[in-house]
C-alpha cells in the first residue's frame, strides 16, 4: 500500500469515527474503561503450575476462560436490571430527596442509567434554583459533558442571547435537562433512559418550585407535558403542570440547537419568549 493509499484509507477511517459521534481523543491508547465492574479472573491452581514450569499456557488456559465465563456473565446480569426496576428504583430515590443538594447527591450515585457508564460527569443544573422560570432542555451534549453544566455550548450561548433579549441570565434563571447524562455520540436518549430519568426530573422542578417552566424542544415537551404532537404544533401554547405541590404555567419552545440548523424560525422562538417576559411581569 503506497504512502498516498493509507492517507485515503486514514481519511475514510476518521469520517466513519465522525458519523458514529467519536469527537473527541482522550489518550493514545485505548481503554477498557468496564473494566473494573468484571470480577478479576483468578488463575487455577494448574494454570499456576503450568507457568511455573514454564509451559505453554494456552492449551490450558482455554478451558479456564471456559469455566470464568459463566462467572461473568452471572455478574452482568446481576448487574443489570430491567427498565421498570430502574424506574421504581428512581422514584423511590427522588422522593427520599428533601433539597437540590441531596437530589443531586441522589443522582451521583444512582446506577440505574446506563449512560452514567459513558458520560464524562453528571450535568445537574445551573443557574439560580429560586428563581420564577425554569428551562428545562433534553440531555447535555459534549461540551456540557466537559463542563458539568448544561447548555455550555453553541446552543447554550444562543440560549443567554435569548434570554438576554427578555432581560434574563443565569442569575435570574433555573437551567437542567431532562436526562443528566449525556448519550454516546449526542444521540437521542430512548423512551427508557428518559423514563428512568424522569422522577429526579420532576422532584427537581418540585424542590426548585418556579412559576413558570419552559420545555425546550420537542423530547422534553413529550417527556413533561405529556404532548403528542410535534413542536411546531405545541410551541407557543400555555399548560398547566403541576409540580407535586402546586399548579404553574408551562410553556414548549423550540430547542437553541434547533434554531442553530434553522435561524429562520427564530422568529417563532422570539413570539415565544416575549411571552415569557409578559408572563413574567404579572
Amino acid at each position: 500500500m503506497t504512502s498516498t493509499d493509507r492517507e485515503g484509507a486514514a481519511r475514510e477511517l476518521l469520517a466513519f469515527y465522525r458519523e458514529a459521534g467519536v469527537d473527541a481523543l482522550l489518550e493514545e491508547t485505548p481503554t477498557d474503561r468496564f473494566a473494573t465492574d468484571r470480577p478479576s479472573a483468578v488463575p487455577t491452581p494448574r494454570a499456576e503450575a503450568a507457568r511455573a514450569k514454564g509451559e505453554a499456557s494456552s492449551a490450558r488456559a482455554a478451558p479456564t476462560r471456559e469455566r470464568e465465563l459463566p462467572g461473568r456473565v452471572a455478574a452482568a446480569a446481576a448487574v443489570a436490571v430491567s427498565p421498570e426496576t430502574a424506574v421504581m428504583a428512581a422514584r423511590e430515590a427522588a422522593k427520599s430527596a428533601a433539597s437540590l443538594e441531596e437530589l443531586r447527591a441522589l443522582l451521583e450515585r444512582f446506577e440505574g442509567c446506563a449512560l452514567r457508564t459513558t458520560a464524562t460527569q453528571l450535568v445537574f443544573a445551573d443557574g439560580n434554583p429560586q428563581a420564577r422560570v425554569m428551562f428545562v432542555g433534553e440531555a447535555p451534549g459534549r461540551d456540557e459533558d466537559i463542563e458539568g453544566l448544561p447548555f455550555v455550548g453553541r446552543s447554550g450561548k444562543l440560549l443567554d442571547r435569548m434570554m438576554a433579549a427578555i432581560g434574563l441570565d443565569r442569575t435570574s434563571a433555573y437551567i437542567a435537562n431532562i436526562v443528566p447524562w449525556r448519550p454516546p455520540g449526542n444521540r437521542t436518549p430512548t423512551p427508557q433512559e428518559s423514563a428512568i430519568c424522569l422522577p429526579f426530573m420532576l422532584r427537581q422542578i418540585e424542590l426548585a418550585d418556579p412559576d413558570i417552566l419552559i420545555c425546550l424542544g420537542n423530547p422534553s415537551t413529550q417527556t413533561l407535558l405529556n404532548s403528542k404532537e410535534g413542536i411546531l404544533k405545541t410551541r407557543g401554547r400555555w399548560f398547566s403542570f403541576h409540580t407535586g405541590t402546586r399548579e404553574i404555567r408551562a410553556m414548549a419552545t423550540l430547542h437553541p440547537a434547533y434554531l442553530l440548523r434553522q435561524p429562520l424560525q427564530k422568529r417563532l422562538a422570539w413570539r415565544d419568549f416575549l411571552a415569557i417576559k409578559k408572563a413574567l411581569a404579572t
